[in-house]
């Protein structure tokens, strides 16, 4: 309004209009001039004065009703079209109405000025002071809705918050004052390292997916030798696959054909870990590829669900070891190993989305050979499983403090904490270089991924005006 000296409706049409940019409004003011500006947003500016007036005995014809009216009974826009009251605020209406509130252009022919919103306000005001109010609303919605540094939260129920970047870097994760964490670009809940796209393929793939394999978690075993799944049709233990194999249904383990009450041939019943991509056939078959993938993000998931409940705990066990320990003064390094151990963890889970898209055929088709691929991918998995271990191990020495009360004891788990936080935050962004050193570098694809935060997401404060 300074710069340009205009009134308050005049900005806000042109901040509409270049979504409350004010970088850009005076990048194009500055390059391409005042007139230019006011045209793209369909603007035009003069001073009341400006629009010839006529006594208010006149009678002038509405081109719209075709109706002669008293001038004092019409309305002139900025553009200079008069047309009767009746005329506009049965147009206001119906913009309003069908959610076009934010720009109501004039209703002359082939004209695309933007109507003067003190004169669209006065018009509904009479006749039903609730549009007026839901006009208002528009306006004000503009700002949040129409405006590329600022989201609503998307909480639900929702916290009726927006957050405001103070960039312009869409690609970050922000935590709402309600404690959401979420996306800025997409809205939907953080997902790094997984682009948007990805996240939005596999959760539309989850949707679709998710009861079919949670069945064949329950209900079957993948054979030792071929991998197929088999259903289990009878009490014992000892299952034969149509290819020949024998294996035990507790593990999964490959046995001999014969058993006894309590034993199988050639058996001992131990840990059988999966590996669906030991087999090249096996690995073309899609679906079972997407179980590897889905069968760790979901471990990693209820892992993280499990842990948050440290939370409460771990004050718990403070406030104990504060009373039973005075000589220790500081207990941070709990707490920050404990948010070191989520931030990670739900890293760790997206992870494998990321990984799920990122060495198949969905965006790599025709940027990597095959052994290029497996190459990329045998280091990305070391790099997780690297992540993996020690996450694995501070969650461990995290929920082992709930057994220690002596003081060498508490010294020892804070000294393993500490040194595990450290290494695990740098695993952390070994595992993001990686991604975007060694695997995103020389694509001409581009993947975007929001940067790894040591410190945790950006959090918003509220903004006191």
């Amino acid at each position: 309004m300074d710069l340009l000296s205009l009134r308050e409706h005049y900005a806000r049409t042109l901040l509409i209009h270049y979504r409350w940019d004010v970088a850009k409004v005076f990048e194009v003011y500055g390059n391409e001039g005042k007139d230019c500006l006011y045209k793209d947003a369909c603007v035009m500016v003069h001073d009341d004065g400006d629009i010839s007036s006529m006594p208010s005995t006149s009678a002038i014809l509405c081109e719209i009703c075709m109706e002669e009216v008293p001038f004092y009974k019409t309305t002139t826009m900025d553009c200079g079209h008069c047309f009767c009251n009746d005329c506009w605020r049965e147009h206001f209406v119906v913009k309003i109405n069908e959610g076009q509130g934010r720009r109501i252009s004039c209703m002359a022919y082939k004209c695309d000025v933007i109507c003067d919103e003190d004169k669209i306000r006065n018009s509904i005001r009479e006749l039903d002071p609730a549009l007026a109010k839901k006009f208002d609303q528009y306006l004000l919605e503009s700002y949040i809705e129409d405006n590329k540094r600022v989201k609503w939260c998307p909480s639900v129920p929702h916290c009726g918050n927006a957050i405001r970047i103070e960039n312009d870097d869409e690609l970050c994760e922000v935590e709402c004052v309600c404690g959401v964490q979420f996306c800025f670009s997409c809205s939907s809940e953080a997902h790094s390292p997984c682009s948007c796209e990805m996240w939005e393929l596999w959760t539309m793939k989850n949707k679709d997916e998710s009861e079919t394999v949670n069945w064949l978690i329950a209900n079957t075993r993948n054979c030792p030798k071929c991998l197929k799944p088999a259903e289990k049709n009878g009490g014992c233990n000892l299952v034969r696959c149509i290819c020949k194999q024998a294996y035990c249904w507790k593990c999964g383990g490959a046995t001999g054909t014969r058993h006894t009450w309590d034993s199988i041939e050639g058996h001992t019943c131990g840990r059988f870990m999966e590996d669906y991509l030991a087999n090249k056939e096996h690995r073309r078959a899609k679906h079972w590829r997407y179980m590897h993938y889905y069968n760790h993000y979901k471990a990693h998931t209820d892992s993280l669900a499990a842990e948050l409940s440290l939370k409460g705990k771990l004050q718990e066990k403070i406030s104990k070891l504060t009373t039973a320990q005075p000589e220790i003064k500081d207990y941070t390094w709990v707490t920050n190993g404990a948010n070191r151990l989520f931030r990670s963890r739900r890293l760790l889970s997206y992870s494998y989305p990321f990984a799920y898209y990122m060495f198949n055929d969905t965006f790599l088709s025709k940027e990597m050979t095959e052994e290029n691929r497996t190459i990329k991918r045998n280091l990305f998995e070391d790099k997780q499983q690297q992540l993996e271990g020690n996450i694995e191990k501070l969650s461990h020495f995290l929920e082992k403090l709930f057994d220690e009360d002596s003081k060498d004891e508490v010294m020892e788990s804070r000294q393993k904490i500490v040194t595990l936080s450290k290494i695990t935050n740098v695993l952390c962004k070994n595992l993001y270089d990686c991604i975007d050193n060694d695997i995103l570098l020389h694509l001409t694809t581009i993947i975007n991924i929001a940067p790894y935060k040591s410190k945790g997401l950006d959090k918003a404060v509220e903004l006191r005006q």
